[in-house]
């Protein structure tokens, strides 16, 4: 077994921040853009969703069932080479797959007959963006971001504490 299985948890909170880091990003997109009325393609701006899923897509309870619960003895260094799964360079390849997708809920109408983009009844059709949905997002975007943190860390300390084992 290479060393870098030893590792491996440095790699799940790393995929875990990368997928916290991509949801800020496009929270502060949608709070920078909640008054755009006009986008390149002349319509407003639609508010966008992270979307994350576990690769491969497998339920807790599944993935539990498959495992043996107690110690086991693999003679490979003790370790179970099936809790997670590599490449041919030992690389892992399960994890957090994100998508970035549209919010197709309705646009708000706000009635300002002097707006250059209202229509011919004085409305304004602004942005899905919900300020306050979005500032609640960001703040459990940033707990998630620290609790990966936190398990790095701990990690980190672990690791340390073994080497000098």
């Amino acid at each position: 077994m290479k060393i870098e299985r030893l590792f491996a948890s440095f790699n799940i909170s790393a995929m875990g921040l990368s997928a916290q880091r991509k949801r800020m990003t496009v929270i502060a997109e949608n709070i920078a853009n909640v008054e755009t009325t006009r986008t390149e393609n002349g319509t407003p701006y639609r508010r966008k969703v992270v979307v994350m899923r576990s690769f491969p897509a497998q339920s807790f309870t599944s993935v539990l069932k498959n495992e043996t619960i107690g110690l086991k003895t693999t003679n490979e260094n003790h370790f179970s080479s099936d809790l997670f799964e590599f490449t041919q360079d030992e690389n892992i390849i399960r994890g957090v797959v994100t998508e970035i997708v549209e919010d197709n809920s309705p646009e708000r109408l706000v009635y300002n007959p002097e707006h250059p983009d209202a229509d011919e009844n004085g409305y304004v059709h602004m942005p899905n963006v919900n300020i306050i949905v979005e500032m609640v997002d960001m703040i459990s975007a940033t707990r998630s971001y620290e609790a990966n943190v936190t398990a790095f860390n701990a990690s980190k300390n672990m690791a340390k504490d073994a080497m000098e084992i």
